[in-house]
């Protein structure tokens, strides 16, 4: 994958698959370090799926036999110097978290989070994302039931509200984005 934006699309798709209603998106800049945090209230996973996880190996579909998603964040964090630690309970929720370093050259540029968002809305109009983006100049947070309450019952996956949440989030970004985007 190209950059971050897709990791946490691909990532947080598992959680909608795992039944969560509420995804909780972090992207924090600090210092020389991103760590990205997916957490969700999804069903979880038990202690023999969490242990392999990572493998490629390693899926709930029925379609297909690889799952690639976590083993390409944890294989793109660690070429950074980076790591990637995933915790679940079942029943309960799954969080993953990736830190990747900045200064390092193979480190993947954070992408277009206002696509991601907009797509992840338009996807599943009824689940509550959060996403907060926090860096050494400022911070901001897009949560859909903020957006719901104002909206009077427009849905959240009308065109307007889509282009909304991208451009929303996309213009807080360049406003307190780094030099290392």
């Amino acid at each position: 994958m190209n950059d971050l934006s897709l990791h946490i699309l691909d990532v947080a798709q598992n959680s909608l698959t795992a039944g969560a209603g509420r995804v909780e998106l972090t992207v924090c800049d600090s210092g020389d370090i991103r760590t990205l945090t997916i957490a969700d209230n999804g069903c979880g996973m038990g202690p023999e799926m969490l242990a392999r996880v990572t493998s490629p190996f390693a899926t709930t579909r029925k379609t297909r036999k690889v799952g690639l998603g976590l083993p390409l964040l944890k294989m793109s964090a660690e070429q950074t110097g980076g790591s990637l630690s995933v915790e679940s309970r079942e029943g309960q929720g799954t969080a993953v978290t990736a830190t990747f370093v900045l200064a390092n050259i193979d480190c993947p540029p954070l992408g277009d989070m206002g696509g991601t968002m907009q797509l992840l809305v338009q996807q599943s109009p009824g689940v509550r994302f959060i996403y907060r983006r926090q860096t050494g100049k400022g911070e901001f947070v897009l949560d859909t039931d903020e957006i719901r309450a104002e909206l009077d019952g427009v849905p959240l996956d009308h065109p307007e509200v889509l282009a909304f949440i991208r451009q929303f989030v996309n213009e807080n970004e360049k406003e307190i984005v780094e030099v290392h985007q």
